[in-house]
């Protein structure tokens, strides 16, 4: 396993080593004492979830604002564009976002450290989606910035197409008026 780091401090791409031949392939996860040594902290995964979208199925920009999570993200199958955006008002990179696509076939991970707002897109037929989270879901505690924020300018890679939103991602808010970390 490897650990790409990004333009912005502590998020990370991690690629792990796949053995593949003609009957499939095996590759390591997660493995705690490794990913401890890539992102250069333990953390303690309390939960693990797993959603299936819908071609331009868009979800997020979500956050915790207490109980913050940090996540480990992959793609089990299809292929998603996931977005991160640094929403920590005393960090040197708040408001800048980060893209990666993430798929089945390429099988990275991304690690979302506590701070940031994420969200994704799909961009095969279906994605499966799995995450571990290093704090529970709270719902009175989750937040949700607009993912069309224009201050933000996230290009969310749909070449025209209308993104499929929840009720919810509709009413994001603004980042000038979200609750954010300090």
């Amino acid at each position: 396993m490897r650990a790409v780091q990004s333009a912005i401090p502590g998020l990370a791409i991690i690629e792990p080593r796949v053995f593949d031949d003609a009957r499939g392939f095996f590759f390591e996860s997660f493995n705690r004492r490794v990913f401890t040594q890539l992102i250069g902290r333990d953390s303690d995964f309390v939960q693990d979830n797993h959603s299936r979208s819908a071609r331009h199925v868009l979800r997020g920009l979500h956050y915790q604002i207490r109980q913050p999570q940090g996540k480990l993200v992959r793609v089990v199958a299809g292929e998603i564009f996931d977005v991160v955006v640094d929403i920590r008002r005393s960090s040197p990179t708040f408001g800048q976002w980060e893209g990666a696509v993430l798929s089945a076939e390429n099988k990275r991970m991304l690690w979302i450290p506590e701070g940031f707002a994420h969200g994704f897109v799909v961009r095969s037929e279906y994605a499966e989606f799995l995450y571990k989270t290093t704090d529970y879901w709270a719902p009175e505690h989750e937040r949700s910035i607009l993912w069309s924020d224009p201050d933000l300018a996230i290009d969310w890679q749909l070449g025209g197409a209308t993104p499929l939103l929840s009720a919810k991602d509709q009413a994001g808010k603004l980042l000038r008026d979200a609750e954010l970390f300090p």
